[in-house]
């Protein structure tokens, strides 16, 4: 499962002229979920989410996390985090899940930011959608589920 999260100032996402999430200060998460992604996947990229610390403090250094700063996340589904351009001009998605079993997981992650305690707005699963920021910084992180360390014991 694949991330891309982007600190925002607002962030809002519509879909046929209609506008389906919207958030003030946080995170715009565009997620990709890869074949063989599961729960426990969803699960730790959601907690690496919420805890990373990339707001910054009154010095300005990178020590808030979105929880500290009481924000919110804009999850959005997308699929093309998983393309393959290595060969020929057009990039392969066969790395990603099946639209069913991705669906469900990106509901997971989703479900997973929610219960702790951030307030999560979304875009639709599989639709066209236009999204759009007022990026914060910019500040720009990728996130790799199966490259997240595990977390050391409190």
């Amino acid at each position: 499962m694949k991330a891309v999260l982007q600190r925002v100032d607002q962030a809002s996402v519509q879909v046929e002229g209609t506008t389906t999430g919207q958030i003030g200060r946080g995170l715009l998460a565009f997620l990709g979920v890869a074949e063989g992604d599961t729960d426990e996947d969803a699960r730790r990229l959601a907690e690496k989410t919420v805890n990373l610390r990339i707001f910054t403090d009154s010095a300005g250094k990178f020590n808030l996390s979105l929880l500290d700063v009481q924000g919110e996340i804009l999850a959005v589904s997308q699929f093309t985090l998983l393309a393959d351009a290595r060969r020929g001009r057009r990039p392969s998605f066969t790395a990603a899940a099946a639209p069913q079993e991705a669906e469900r997981l990106f509901d997971y992650f989703v479900e997973q930011l929610r219960s702790a305690g951030v307030p999560v707005e979304t875009g639709r699963f599989g639709a066209h959608m236009h999204v759009t920021i007022l990026n914060d910084g910019p500040v720009t992180i990728v996130l790799d589920s199966r490259e997240l360390a595990p977390r050391p014991a409190d």
